[in-house]
């Protein structure tokens, strides 16, 4: 059926890991695709034999899936882009065409996932999914347990209140948590909300993928189990944009990762 019907040109491109859907859709409305010679609009479909350019080059599906764990240092940027001086890409400089799964900041360490497979981005990082990322955090003063609650329970930030999630204390200043969720830099400004600064913050799992041992620096394939068991645990995941809800003025709002109003998309899931 999909090869009758073809492909949305902004999956293809996902899939082909060219670029993420959202930056495909930019790109269509700057009239830098084309699909058989002529200029693609938003909407259109990639079938059997066609010849897809984007930015005047072709665009070859890779069949091979490609999914790597690597250690982030602090400093290096989770972009392609080529403006910033060491860009996640440029840095691990991996022989085909991959892309980060989500982020890490430019300050903090630990764990990110790169592709070539769009589909499995949007299925990961959607917050809808409610898919677990776990950090270890050392903050700038002793560690009290009314942080340890208020963290846990949810804090206002970014027009929001921040999802339930775990946490627990495993030093004097040091603790883990577990969320499901990313919303624009969120462990640091719950932080900074309850009046402490994050001195260090380090991925050390996303889903079951873990960071174990590994250098960092130094990326490696991630293992055909560690694939199989996140391929089931994405297989009933949305990979559009699901809504989330607050009641901080007793009504629900639209939120963004970075804590604006969204649009609900229609046929899209909401959380419950």
């Amino acid at each position: 059926m999909e090869q009758q019907e073809g492909i949305r040109i902004n999956k293809y491109l996902s899939e082909a890991g060219v670029c993420s859907r959202r930056e495909a859709d930019r790109a269509l409305e700057a009239g830098q695709i084309r699909i058989g010679g002529r200029v693609a609009v938003l909407g259109d479909r990639v079938h059997p034999g066609d010849v897809v350019l984007y930015k005047g080059n072709p665009v070859c599906k890779e069949e091979e899936h490609i999914l790597i764990a690597f250690h982030k240092p602090r400093g290096v940027v989770c972009t392609t882009s080529k403006k910033e001086g060491v860009n996640i890409v440029d840095y691990i400089n991996y022989p085909k065409r991959i892309y980060p799964v989500g982020r890490l900041d430019k300050d903090s360490t630990g764990l990110i996932l790169l592709t070539n497979d769009g589909d499995i981005v949007n299925k990961m990082m959607r917050s809808g999914n409610r898919h677990e990322k776990e950090y270890v955090v050392t903050v700038d003063r002793d560690i009290s347990e009314e942080f340890v609650m208020q963290m846990s329970r949810g804090v206002p930030i970014l027009e929001t209140v921040t999802r339930p999630c775990k946490v627990w204390q495993t030093g004097r200043r040091e603790f883990r948590i577990i969320l499901t969720q990313g919303l624009n830099r969120q462990i640091r400004r719950m932080c900074e909300a309850l009046g402490y600064r994050v001195k260090i913050l380090k991925r050390l799992r996303i889903m079951n993928i873990c960071l174990g041992d590994l250098k960092e620096g130094t990326y490696r394939d991630v293992t055909e189990k560690e694939w199989q068991d996140l391929k089931r645990s994405i297989r009933n995941s949305s990979n559009e944009t699901v809504r989330e809800t607050d009641r901080t003025d007793g009504k629900n709002k639209g939120i963004d990762k970075n804590g604006r109003k969204a649009k609900l998309l229609r046929g899209t899931k909401k959380d419950h």
